[in-house]
């Protein structure tokens, strides 16, 4: 069988090449099976990766046991909980496409025949299986697996819970003391944040997609189950690389349907309607907000998971993970999609729902008895989003879902928190956070931070944020984010006034500012675009070239980019 690899390995003109590798210390039978790249996003700063090493070692297991070579290299990865509420997260979203481009340079530099993917994490995932994508060559993704939940004081915590803590402590509602202890014991260690938050909700999605093998996405990142599935996806990889199964094969239209009901059914993270659509427009299919609007009003809320609820991922675990929530979902489902099983999802669907219960409850409901009758993400539209605008709704206290209030505008999340912790707030306002988008921010900063300080004090469920950049999926709340256009692009957001009535209604899918038309055209005449953040470096280059949230934050070619960039000079 011809092999990619055969490209720097075979004939007298690979002598040079066959020689780098023995001083590797390949033999040369090694030389000689099939290359297997493993992008591993292992370092010590991220808990969720400090553990992947040992996977890589269990994926190098398999691989060689089914007759390939393993080739190890590594990827960068930020810490979202550690770059949170300071300039460090500007780098977060952009990180995703520097991962996407090292894997997918590294992979055409060196000729691998197939991909082991081995991350864990909200942009990490993404940024992997975009370059996957991108490259069209037989690839599985391992994630690494969620972090076991904390217990304090007889709750069970998790991050979420810390961030919340802080807004009690300034309220007055938790000591200090009591914030320490909690903050000793909420992430007790290795595994991405024990909730549905983006990390979670990314490996839940890849699972749905059918890019990871059945069970990956909830078994623990320190289990002996999760050791096996990395062996097990060593072996895997082998096979699709002898059946010439590509990426291209699995990642249709009807898969990313699949992966949008899961991620609705549990109520995951508003970061997908970025990270599927970005996937998507690498794979070449279409799918962005209006199918994420389409099928949320099909599919319900099934899991109660945090930060909206109380279940975590050893929850969902217990109650049969990924392939659980398929199996409840599967009237709705595609079940014919291709997996890195070699299968069609419907070979490991379950005979039946598992009956598993925590907190009194069920984990996962079935779709007559849902936790609510609409999914997770609610796409809204109307003047200040005309190209859309996301919110979990099913976080949001049913009291917020309809709201009009006064308009409490902030250039900025630091001016914002500010006010916050000013008492300058009030019940009713609608804080306006503006010039956090893609370009405006740049990155679109999560801001769990602040919205914590507001879930974990007295503005809970009493004030709106709005917002042209994202919230982590630990928040919870009429957190809407993602609006679009962005400020810095000259949308409505950018004219906004202090005093202005905006009215929010989520079961309409509106969002209106309360200004007529010629007073906008007024204002319209005195703005001005804002200048750029960053004068040079990753973050100027990534400001210049990024698209819309609506169009989940890709970057555009370099010709395009330098075309508009021309135009704009001209004008």
């Amino acid at each position: 069988m011809a092999m990619r690899s055969d490209a720097v390995k075979k004939g007298i003109d690979r002598a040079p090449h066959r020689a780098l590798f023995r001083a590797t210390g390949l033999s040369d039978e090694e030389i000689q099976r099939p290359h297997i790249g493993i992008a591993n996003s292992w370092n010590e700063i991220v808990p969720g990766h400090i553990h992947l090493r040992e996977l890589a070692e269990q994926v190098k297991q398999g691989i060689r046991a089914a007759g390939g070579t393993p080739l190890e290299f590594n990827t960068i990865a930020v810490d979202d909980g550690i770059a949170m509420g300071h300039e460090g997260m500007h780098a977060s979203l952009p990180s995703r496409e520097v991962i996407a481009d090292s894997v997918e340079l590294m992979a055409l530099a060196h000729c691998f025949d197939g991909l082991v993917l081995l991350a864990s994490c909200d942009k990490i995932v993404p940024g992997m299986l975009m370059a996957a994508a991108r490259l069209n060559i037989p690839a599985i993704m391992v994630t690494g697996g969620p972090m076991a939940a904390g217990e304090f004081e007889g709750d069970t915590v998790d991050l979420a819970t810390v961030f919340e803590a802080v807004g009690k402590v300034r309220a007055g509602q938790m000591s200090e003391g009591q914030l320490s202890a909690l903050e000793a014991c909420a992430c007790p260690g290795g595994g991405s944040c024990a909730g549905m938050f983006t990390a979670n909700t990314m490996a839940c999605i890849t699972e749905a997609l059918g890019m990871s093998l059945p069970g990956c996405a909830c078994s623990a990142a320190l289990s002996k189950r999760k050791a096996q599935i990395a062996t097990e996806s060593g072996r895997a990889i082998m096979e699709l690389v002898r059946a010439d199964l590509k990426p291209s094969d699995i990642l249709t239209r009807e898969a990313f349907e699949n992966a949008a009901r899961v991620d609705l059914a549990l109520g995951g993270s508003t970061n997908t309607t970025l990270h599927l659509p970005a996937l998507a427009h690498e794979a070449g299919v279409s799918f962005g907000l209006s199918d994420f609007d389409r099928l949320s009003r099909e599919v319900p809320h099934l899991a109660s998971m945090s930060p909206a609820g109380p279940m975590r991922m050893e929850h969902l675990e217990q109650a049969g993970g990924v392939p659980a929530v398929l199996t409840a979902l599967r009237p709705l489902l595609n079940a014919e999609t291709m997996t890195v099983t070699g299968r069609p999802l419907q070979s490991y669907l379950l005979e039946k729902l598992p009956r598993v219960e925590r907190f009194g409850q069920r984990v996962i409901r079935p779709l007559d008895d849902p936790v609510d009758p609409v999914g997770g993400i609610a796409v809204l539209r109307g003047n200040l989003a005309p190209d859309g605008a996301v919110v979990k709704q099913t976080a949001v206290a049913p009291g917020m879902l309809k709201s009009r209030g006064p308009a409490r505008v902030f250039d900025g999340e630091e001016a914002a928190t500010q006010a916050i912790n000013a008492g300058q707030i009030r019940p009713g306002d609608v804080l306006v956070i503006r010039y956090e988008g893609p370009a405006g921010g740049p990155g679109m900063r999560e801001m769990l931070s602040l919205t914590s300080l507001i879930s974990g004090g007295p503005l809970d469920g009493r004030v709106v944020l709005l917002t042209d950049g994202r919230f982590s999926g630990a928040t919870r709340g009429a957190a809407i984010g993602h609006i679009s256009p962005e400020a810095a692009q000259g949308g409505l957001l950018a004219i906004v006034q202090d005093g202005d009535e905006i009215e929010l209604d989520i079961p309409r899918r509106r969002l209106e500012l309360q200004v007529d038309e010629a007073e906008l055209k007024r204002r319209w005449q005195g703005w001005q675009r804002p200048k750029p953040k960053f004068a040079g470096g990753a973050l100027a280059r990534y400001a210049a070239l990024v698209t819309s949230a609506a169009q989940g934050a890709v970057l555009r070619d370099g010709l395009a980019a330098r075309s508009a960039n021309a135009n704009k000079e001209e004008r």
